[in-house]
């Protein structure tokens, strides 16, 4: 599917990005890899890293719509990846965030649509869904938007989708290396928030997988949701430093105590896959749409009413030795490359 194809990552200095880019050399010949971001030391020090010869590295921040408009010339798959993540920060600084959480998810919409991009997908989190803060908030409202793209498309053959996943493991800024961190200072004690906190996790890799699976899968307008397990965070810590008590620190503002992928309110629009959900768009495009099977023969049906899918509700769970397990996997991959 992305052999001989030109394909444009925004926020590609990223945890997500650099994951991407190595799975994408491994399994395919594309004819041109674009690393769109806005930090050069960033570029610099990837570049070390990913220097094949379809490798191509551009300044440019999503705030830019011209830049963007430019830097997509003939590209056939994007990524948009780039986005503030940080909670706290987000809250302090609420219109940086804005500017490009949701002004910067319109300006990719916006030169997808003047390049007649075939496929965008766009990276969502558990936190957009029913937010708390004002970074899940503005990531519902990218999600709407690029849902909604679909609809302005004209006649151009283009399509937008969501993918939408939790915590991911070991990336930069998650809570492991925070952890990690803590140990190797001496620290005396794990933080907690909340001794009843639970959280769904995902690796890398398996959430590159699950991009690279909904290329193929997409017809425009899912928000993609991956069946992936739950832990409390309490259980995280003991795998982690079984030889530390835990101090309990109180929730963070704008923290919830469970994540929702799969809301309540949007039941009615949920589709169960074997190993994912859809959210159908709520709205109606001009050219409608049988999500219940998709373009890889999949079969998918709607969920009970009332259905919500929780991290504290979750079927899946991660034990000590599978979350040690997806670590030491995750930290040979990066090592190998």
């Amino acid at each position: 599917m992305l052999n001989g194809k030109k394909i444009f990552i925004t926020g590609g200095t990223g945890s997500f990005g650099k994951q991407f880019v190595r799975t994408i050399l491994q399994k395919y010949k594309p004819s041109k890899i674009i690393i769109y971001s806005r930090d050069e030391l960033k570029q610099f020090e990837m570049k070390q890293k990913f220097h094949a010869k379809c490798m191509r590295y551009f300044i440019g921040d999503v705030r830019d719509l011209q830049r963007l408009e430019k830097a997509m010339s003939g590209v056939d798959f994007v990524v948009h990846a780039a986005a503030l993540k940080h909670v706290p920060i987000a809250e302090y600084n609420p219109m940086e965030c804005i500017k490009t959480n949701v002004m910067g998810a319109q300006n990719v919409i916006d030169a997808c649509i003047s390049n007649n991009v075939p496929y965008t997908i766009a990276l969502s989190t558990d936190k957009a869904a029913a937010p708390a803060n004002l970074y899940g908030a503005s990531k519902l409202v990218s999600d709407k938007l690029f849902v909604a793209a679909n609809n302005f498309r004209g006649g151009h053959d283009i399509k937008f989708s969501v993918v939408r996943y939790g915590n991911v493991l070991g990336s930069r800024g998650s809570v492991i290396p925070f952890f990690k961190n803590l140990i190797t200072e001496g620290a005396t004690a794990i933080p907690i928030t909340d001794p009843n906190m639970t959280r769904f996790w995902i690796t890398l890799q398996e959430g590159v997988e699950f991009v690279l699976k909904n290329f193929a899968r997409m017809q425009g307008g899912e928000i993609f949701i991956p069946k992936i397990p739950s832990m409390k965070m309490t259980e995280m810590a003991k795998a982690i430093a079984p030889h530390l008590p835990q101090e309990i620190i109180g929730i963070r503002p704008g923290e919830k105590l469970h994540e929702v992928m799969c809301p309540r309110d949007d039941a009615h629009l949920t589709l169960e896959f074997h190993d994912h959900f859809v959210i159908k768009p709520s709205i109606t495009f001009s050219a409608p749409l049988d999500f219940t099977s998709n373009n890889l023969g999949e079969k998918g049906k709607s969920v009970a009413q009332g259905f919500e899918y929780s991290s504290n509700k979750n079927e899946q769970w991660l034990s000590h030795e599978e979350l040690l397990l997806k670590l030491q996997d995750t930290q040979e991959k990066e090592e190998t490359c």
